[in-house]
């Protein structure tokens, strides 16, 4: 089997029930996170929004995925989650449908990012809600934060890959 070198050979159901090729992204710069409604870190969606605003028109896609793996703090149903996402923080950024990232269920993508840019000591485990992961515009993971780092503090990191890539 060819080694998987990029996310585009990926797809995912978004949080509407269609399944969305990450090809579709061929060309942009990513963010992809996973998400939860019942976290500490919740109100990083702003941030994540923010970020959007600024620099979706520049190349750059966020990429929200829905996690229960980590204290149930996403117990909704994709609808919930969805409007949970639009009435409280007005995201426009695609969300996904809920997933695993973790474990033998652990979504194909999040097992190639993991394996793509450990953690610390190495871990290729998520280790909880908003982890993020920057991917360039030709589909390679290049920079992985941890949950602790919040979206504003990725605003350099995001400026220099887009400006690389162009």
């Amino acid at each position: 089997m060819d080694e998987i070198k990029n996310i585009y050979n990926f797809s995912c159901t978004n949080v509407n029930g269609e399944e969305t090729s990450l090809s579709d992204y061929s060309g942009k710069a990513l963010l992809i996170v996973n998400t939860a409604s019942k976290c500490g870190f919740t109100p990083q969606y702003q941030g994540l929004q923010d970020l959007y605003k600024e620099y979706s028109g520049k190349g750059l896609e966020i990429l929200g995925f829905p996690c229960n793996q980590f204290g149930n703090q996403e117990p909704g149903s994709d609808e919930e989650i969805s409007l949970f996402c639009s009435a409280k923080y007005d995201i426009t950024f695609p969300l996904f449908s809920k997933i695993e990232v973790n474990g033998p269920a652990a979504h194909p993508l999040f097992k190639f990012l993991t394996s793509s840019k450990p953690g610390l000591l190495g871990s290729e485990k998520i280790k909880w809600n908003f982890t993020k992961f920057l991917i360039n515009k030709s589909g390679e993971p290049i920079k992985r934060f941890s949950p602790r780092t919040p979206p504003e503090q990725l605003s350099s990191d995001i400026t220099d890959l887009l400006e690389a890539q162009n």
